[in-house]
């Protein structure tokens, strides 16, 4: 998909770097590790999407298969550069996922979101009214389960969702 320059693309192992770099520009997301970014665009690259704007990473989504939930695809962490902020990236970034080979038989889409994280919550209110699907809100990982200060993560479960057709898939596959 490209839009003023813009690309959805399957990630690589070179856009790791890229992407933990732009995590203190996003702010809010908590930045992993280096090698947590390379495993994601390497192991988890069916599942996660990087838009790319004149060469430069400018979102990222990264996202697995739950062993334990084969029918839903789990968004870790979704960033969006501030360069690329009111362009609706994230939820055309969320539709890429979606349309990439590894989540082909997806129902559900799951995360989990801080309660003051309005911004997440609102992404993801968003993409479940826009795609006409349930979006249900619960407990996910209390607080006391971190090991420093952190406020609850509550579940975000969207769907069921519908199969994509071939017209809407945006993502470069490559």
């Amino acid at each position: 998909m490209s839009d003023l320059g813009l690309s959805l693309r399957r990630p690589r192992p070179e856009d790791a770097a890229a992407i933990w770099r732009l995590l203190p520009a996003i702010g809010g997301l908590e930045r992993n590790t280096a090698y947590a970014y390379l495993l994601l665009c390497s192991h988890f690259a069916d599942t996660s999407i990087v838009a790319e704007r004149g060469g430069e990473v400018v979102g990222f989504v990264a996202g697995y298969r739950p062993p334990t939930q084969p029918d839903a695809v789990f968004v870790w962490q979704v960033g969006v550069a501030p360069s690329a902020r009111g362009e609706g990236l994230g939820g055309r970034m969320l539709d890429g996922v979606l349309a990439m080979p590894g989540c082909r038989d997806v129902r559900y889409l799951t995360a989990t979101v801080s309660p003051d994280n309005e911004a997440s919550l609102a992404l993801f209110r968003a993409f479940a009214r826009r795609r006409q699907v349930p979006c249900e809100e619960g407990p996910g990982f209390p607080a006391p389960l971190f090991p420093e200060p952190h406020p609850d993560e509550n579940l975000i479960r969207i769907g069921p969702l519908a199969a994509p057709s071939r017209k809407e898939s945006h993502a470069d596959h490559r």
